[in-house]
């Protein structure tokens, strides 16, 4: 155990021997003053890890010495003990940011507690979350070979996104490795869950399918309209740890009333899986009945520019009645102008904002050494996620909208999975750039578990523009790499953020509905 130094101020510390032998037998050393000015005079000479003030003391008060304490060991954590409770005086300590908050007569073990909260709880905590998943790792490994439905694989995906969380917390992570490789033998095990059923599920057993990207506002959205508008946020790349991270904030104003997840649309790109969602309709479908929107892999432009016109047709489509307003935010400029009408918004039933920050994240850490450096893996990618959250023109409008009577829905297209092996195929000029699937004609690859083929693209609902057209995808960790400059394209791709393929963190999508908290 660590010799850990505690300095205790209290204008009665002789009647407090007791407990002081009690936390010296536990090993911890403690430095006996009986008043605040003393007090403050031994944290200006020596560092103590725990400080317990009383707080009616004669001369200098324990409010007092806590704030002079603060003012020149602000990281030193102080517990505050006091046979007042007064709500004041607990206002006053939280306020100076107190460790602990401890009523006279005092108890060994609540006075042990308090200490071990403040000085072991990264250790305890490491020691039982270690233990803990150790003890679920054989129920996880064995789940692998029951027959999962989709609905099981989404539960799977959560439990090991909150072990990531969990172990992310730890002070050791040897955890951290036995995880990561049981996240791989997960993704390898869905992918052969997708490959056998995705076809199935556009086809043959739609009875069978999870809620799918084209029918996601028609089921989660529509039925929401009618007393209060609603706010449809769809954050572009966010993934379910992403949004683990970036919940506790949202809590603040918003009560869940329902957290749920659908799966993302093959490709799990922006312009088939969210053109899918804004239009209600499959690729196949999109490209037939909308040809004036539909933009395929061969044109040059955006492939995302047509969103509120796909929405505006899914409402007639589907009957759906009421206003709607589109907002695409791909800036802070463009975050705030949506700030300054938030009134407005309020008079419409349906209200679409698009935040594509995330998205651009993982684009600039492709492309950009800094931002790779800065999120060198999952843990600080969640982290840089969380950052911009919380200086977000988004924060910003969900607290406007939380203090009006409004319903609000957020979810993103699709997630991104962290990419670490090439996998070699061939394809002429006009086959699209995206590193985790391929679309074109004569496309040459072997065969491989890593990938999943679509040579008859109409069973998987995705347009052609010939005969000969096929779709292959990556599943877990691969991405297509091409013969020609080989080793340069893989270094430059290797362990970058990407999407389009079969993973868990691409396909199983979170949607949250929120009610406000204090809504008028």
């Amino acid at each position: 155990m660590q010799n850990y130094q505690i300095l205790w101020a209290d204008d009665e510390i002789d009647l407090l021997k007791p407990h002081i032998i009690f936390l010296e037998n536990k090993g911890y050393q403690i430095t006996p003053v009986n008043n605040g000015s003393e007090a403050v005079d031994l944290c200006k000479e020596q560092k103590f890890d725990v400080v317990f003030l009383d707080e009616n003391m004669p001369g200098m008060t324990g409010l007092e010495a806590l704030s002079l304490i603060k003012s020149n060991n602000p990281n030193t954590p102080v517990v505050m003990i006091t046979k007042s409770e007064e709500e004041y005086i607990m206002e006053e300590a939280i306020g100076s940011k107190i460790a602990d908050y401890l009523i006279k007569p005092l108890n060994p073990n609540q006075i042990l507690l308090s200490v071990k909260k403040i000085l072991d709880n990264k250790r305890l905590v490491t020691e039982k979350t270690n233990q803990s998943y150790q003890q679920d790792f054989r129920n996880i490994s064995m789940a692998f070979g029951d027959d999962m439905d989709h609905q099981e694989w989404a539960e799977m995906y959560k439990k090991l996104v909150y072990w990531d969380l969990e172990i992310d917390e730890t002070d050791d992570q040897s955890m951290s490795e036995v995880l990561a490789m049981q996240h791989v033998e997960a993704n390898t095990n869905f992918a052969k869950f997708i490959d056998d059923n995705y076809e199935d599920w556009l086809n043959e057993y739609e009875d069978e399918a999870p809620l799918l990207s084209h029918k996601l506002m028609e089921e989660k959205v529509f039925p929401k309209m009618g007393d209060e508008p609603v706010f449809f946020i769809v954050i572009d790349n966010l993934r379910f740890d992403q949004w683990k991270l970036i919940e506790p904030e949202i809590l603040k104003y918003f009560n869940i009333e329902e957290e749920d997840n659908y799966y993302s649309i093959l490709p799990t790109t922006t312009a088939y899986a969210r053109n899918s969602i804004f239009s209600g309709l499959m690729p196949d479908e999109m490209a037939k009945k909308h040809p004036d929107l539909w933009v395929t892999e061969d044109d040059d432009e955006g492939k995302n520019n047509f969103e509120d016109k796909f929405i505006e047709r899914q409402l007639k489509r589907k009957n759906v009645q009421g206003k709607f307003t589109y907002n695409k935010i791909v800036n802070v400029n463009q975050g705030k102008q949506v700030l300054d009408h938030v009134s407005a918004m309020m008079d419409h039933d349906l209200n679409v904002l698009v935040y594509n920050f995330v998205d651009m994240l993982s684009h600039a850490r492709t492309d950009m050494k800094m931002i790779r450096e800065l999120a060198p893996d999952e843990s600080a990618y969640r982290s840089l996620t969380k950052s911009w959250f919380l200086h977000s023109p988004l924060l910003e409008l969900l607290k406007r909208v939380s203090a009006k009577k409004a319903k609000v829905v957020i979810t993103t297209d699709h997630g991104t999975i962290r990419v670490k092996k090439p996998f070699k195929i061939v394809g002429d000029r006009n086959v699209n750039s995206n590193l985790r699937y391929k679309q074109g004609k004569n496309l040459g690859f072997k065969k491989s578990n890593d990938i999943l083929e679509a040579p008859k693209p109409e069973r998987f609902h995705l347009p052609t523009i010939n005969v000969s057209t096929s779709y292959v995808f990556t599943k877990g960790e691969s991405f297509f790499a091409y013969p020609n400059n080989y080793n340069y394209y893989v270094n430059y791709f290797k362990d970058t953020f990407q999407h389009g393929g079969v993973s868990m963190e691409e396909m199983i999508i979170p949607i949250i509905s929120l009610t406000s908290k204090d809504g008028k």
